[in-house]
C-alpha cells in the first residue's frame, strides 16, 4: 500500500489523466462488446445459435468435413460466447480465447457451460498457454479488435505447434473504431503474421449481401480491388 501511495505522489498530472483515459477507453471498449453480445442473445431468444459456424470454418479450412480436427487441440480466438467450436466433436480439446471469457461466464453461464468448450481469459498482450499448444487456431474478425495487435500476433505464432494449422478470416480495410482499432492491411498481416507461416490458402474477395457477406467463398465468385473494405481467409501452417 505504502508503495502504490509512493507512487500516486510522485507521478505528473498528465499522466495520470492519459492512465484514467486509457482505462475508461478500454473499459468502454469491454461493455460495448458485451452489449452486442447481449442484443445477440435476444436475437437467439436466449440460447445462442451455433449452427453456421462449421459451414464457415470449414469453408475457411478448404475441409469438407470436420474430420481433420479428430484427436487435435483446436482453439478459436477471438472466441465471442455463441460455442463457435460445438461442432469440433472430435478434437481432443476445444478452446475458446476472449479477453471477455470472465465476463462471458458471469452474463452467460448456462449458455457457455453447455458448448463442451474451455473458455480461456487472455489480455490484450498474452495468451496464458503453453508454447507450442494448439494443433489447430480458428480466428473470424477478431484480431482488429485487439489493442496490442504485434503484440497479440507473436502470442498466436507462439501458442502454435510446430506443423500446426492457422486458419483466419479478417476484415480488411475497415475503418478504425473503438472496438476495433486496428485498420487491417494485406501489407500488415502479412508483416506481422503471415510472412511466419507457410500460406497454404489465400483467398480475398469484396463482400458478399447483408444476409450472407462471405457467400463470394462459397459461390466461387471472389472479386476485390485493393484497398477497398473485403475479407481475407487464409489457411496456413507453422514450420516444424
Amino acid at each position: 500500500m505504502r508503495i502504490i501511495e509512493s507512487i500516486k505522489r510522485v507521478t505528473p498530472k498528465p499522466v495520470k489523466d492519459i492512465f484514467r483515459f486509457m482505462t475508461k477507453s478500454k473499459t468502454e471498449k469491454y461493455d460495448a462488446e458485451l452489449s452486442f453480445w447481449k442484443s445477440r442473445l435476444e436475437i437467439d431468444k436466449g440460447k445462442f445459435q451455433n449452427a453456421h459456424y462449421q459451414k464457415l470454418m470449414l469453408g475457411m479450412a478448404g475441409e469438407g468435413t470436420g474430420d481433420f480436427v479428430t484427436g487435435r487441440v483446436v482453439a478459436d480466438f477471438g472466441c465471442g460466447p455463441r460455442g463457435s467450436l460445438a461442432w469440433a466433436q472430435n478434437a481432443a480439446l476445444r478452446i475458446g480465447i476472449d479477453v471477455l471469457a470472465d465476463r462471458y461466464a458471469d452474463e452467460f453461464s448456462d449458455n457457455i457451460t453447455s458448448h463442451a468448450m474451455v473458455y480461456l481469459k487472455c489480455t490484450e498482450k498474452v495468451i496464458p498457454l503453453p508454447s507450442n499448444f494448439i494443433d489447430i487456431l480458428f480466428t473470424i474478425n477478431a484480431i482488429d479488435h485487439v489493442d496490442n495487435f504485434p503484440d497479440m500476433c507473436v502470442e498466436i505464432l507462439r501458442v502454435l505447434k510446430p506443423g500446426g494449422l492457422f486458419i483466419g478470416s479478417f476484415n480488411l480495410e475497415e475503418p478504425a473504431s473503438p472496438t476495433e482499432p486496428q485498420r487491417l492491411t494485406e501489407k500488415i498481416l502479412k508483416e506481422y503474421l503471415l510472412e511466419h507461416l507457410e500460406i497454404q490458402s489465400y483467398r480475398i474477395t469484396e463482400k458478399g449481401p447483408k444476409e450472407d457477406p462471405y457467400a463470394p467463398f462459397f459461390t466461387g465468385n471472389l472479386s476485390y480491388k485493393p484497398r477497398q473494405e473485403g475479407f481475407l481467409w487464409v489457411r496456413a501452417r507453422k514450420n516444424a
